[in-house]
């Protein structure tokens, strides 16, 4: 695209009202992770605007220049949040009524933004394409005037306002700006804007990976339809990108990287380490994006801008993405590992793990001569580490399937581990605490010993000071008062738990 044919956004941009509601957000450095990735990495924060979101810009800029016959008939809109709280926003300056349609996925946290603002809010759909068609339908019924969230270059200038701040922040001292994509207004704008005054500054735009519209059509060459999109990034779910911002990013975009939902919950944790805030998870995608380019790349001592574009974050979400961000972070595998279904059996098993730290064990004893463990474990050098665990692990005699990536196993399989078993005699349940430090799980086995045999074993490492671990021991009479004074000697804090309801009901045989 010609400097000539970016001139009317350019314009667009530099006229656009959107500072009567949103600030010039910071760019802060990010210091922590630019030093552990020899990069200078610098957040864009748009979740502090007052919505949390760039789009309040947007959406101001297109409002705020509705005619009075436009605006007088009132506005609605499709969002699957941030948008609508823009438009509610713009719409309460401007004293409009507004209709904002959501899906019924739409977070709790977002809803109830956009009812605080004034608007109406209609729950429709589970996704923001089905929100969108039954608003289009209720524009057409009442005769409100639709504001699309991003395919209208009233909105695309409000959002071209950050790459402004951009080139004003920097002076366009910049390698590349990385940015979270949904139906590509955001990107459209700050590519329009950096493009014009700084063409050697990269533009590469962040889908997820189960929501790639802009990064399919690009590769196409034209505007397709996902047949469906994941929701957990649901700022950026949208099935198919606008007219108007993939004919700009087809001639602006340097390329599309795609992240997974764990990449992106680590790229939440590495906000929050360095800030102190909480991201959504659109909001985290280009920090999941600047971490692959850089070792795709190999690059150092580069400026590289990540647009933090929104903080509406669920906040029982936070259990999911807690749980997620040390495998995206390469900071966790998870193993099964088959051990012989005999005593010190699981002393054997750590002594090969050595004094790595266990995040989860879990264990129920099995018909047969063998047993299933699902294992995880911490890792500092990320996934070359995993593999030499592994090589250790199969020397050892154990035979061990890598499950870091299987989805099945991190979502449902890891908490099913267990159940009843028939004809096991002699069970008897305990809970324990320990110091949680790198090899303390291996300490408290060697402790418990292989006199009885273990056969339930639930441990989690929840980042207290404290290991937790709910075990079945098979003791049988004659060795119960023996046992006892084992604990005694462990000096190890427990609780009997044979007779709690939960057990008999769900675990026992």
């Amino acid at each position: 695209m010609s400097v000539r044919e970016l001139s009317p956004y350019i314009e667009r941009i530099l006229r656009a009202r959107v500072y009567d509601v949103a600030i010039e957000s910071p760019l802060e450095l990010a210091p922590r992770l630019s030093r552990r990735v020899n990069n200078s990495i610098w957040l864009k924060r748009e979740d502090m605007q007052s919505v949390f979101s760039f789009k309040l810009r947007g959406a101001y800029n297109k409002i705020s220049q509705l005619s009075k016959q436009d605006a007088a008939r009132g506005v609605i809109c499709a969002s699957a949040g941030n948008h609508a709280q823009g438009v509610a926003l713009a719409a309460r300056a401007r004293g409009l009524s507004a209709v904002i349609v959501m899906p019924v996925t739409t977070p709790e946290i977002k809803v109830q933004a956009v009812v605080a603002l004034g608007g109406q809010v209609l729950l429709e759909g589970d996704d923001y394409d089905a929100a969108f068609a039954h608003a289009s339908e209720l524009a057409e019924e009442r005769d409100l005037t639709f504001v699309h969230p991003f395919d209208d270059p009233d909105v695309i200038a409000g959002q071209g306002t950050i790459g402004m701040e951009l080139s004003r922040q920097t002076g366009g001292d910049m390698h590349a700006v990385f940015v979270p994509v949904g139906g590509g207004g955001l990107i459209a704008g700050i590519a329009a804007y950096l493009k014009y005054v700084h063409p050697h500054v990269r533009i590469i735009g962040v889908n997820a990976e189960d929501s790639t519209a802009m990064h399919d059509s690009l590769r196409q060459g034209e505007r397709i339809t996902l047949q469906k999109v994941g929701i957990f990034a649901d700022g950026v779910a949208v099935k198919k990108v606008g007219v108007e911002t993939f004919a700009l990013c087809r001639d602006l975009v340097d390329e599309m990287i795609l992240v997974s939902t764990d990449e992106i919950c680590a790229g939440i944790q590495d906000i929050f380490e360095d800030t102190r805030s909480i991201v959504e998870p659109s909001g985290a995608m280009a920090i999941a994006a600047i971490k692959k380019y850089i070792a795709r790349e190999n690059i150092n001592d580069q400026r590289l801008v990540a647009i933090n574009c929104g903080a509406n974050m669920n906040f029982d979400r936070l259990r999911h993405v807690a749980e997620r961000a040390d495998l995206g972070g390469e900071r966790e595998a998870l193993f099964a590992v088959k051990i012989p279904e005999k005593p010190g059996s699981f002393l054997q098993l750590c002594q090969a793990l050595g004094a790595r730290q266990v995040t989860e064990f879990n264990y129920r004893l099995g018909a047969g001569d063998f047993a299933e463990i699902f294992l995880g474990f911490a890792l500092r050098r990320g996934w070359e580490e995993r593999d030499e665990v592994m090589k250790a692990l199969e020397q050892a005699g154990f035979a061990v399937t890598d499950l870091t990536d299987n989805e099945l196993a991190k979502l449902h399989v890891r908490y099913m581990v267990g159940g009843r078993l028939a004809g096991l005699v002699d069970e008897r349940l305990f809970r324990f605490e320990f110091p949680e430090r790198p090899g303390a799980l291996l300490k408290f086995l060697q402790a418990i010993g292989s006199r009885w045999n273990i056969s339930l074993f639930h441990y989690r490492n929840h980042g207290s000071d404290a290991g937790r671990v709910l075990a079945g021991i098979q003791i049988a009479a004659e060795s119960h008062a023996e046992f006892l004074q084992h604990l005694v000697a462990l000096q190890y804090p427990w609780v009997e738990e044979t007779d709690n309801p939960a057990y008999q009901r769900f675990l026992s045989a």
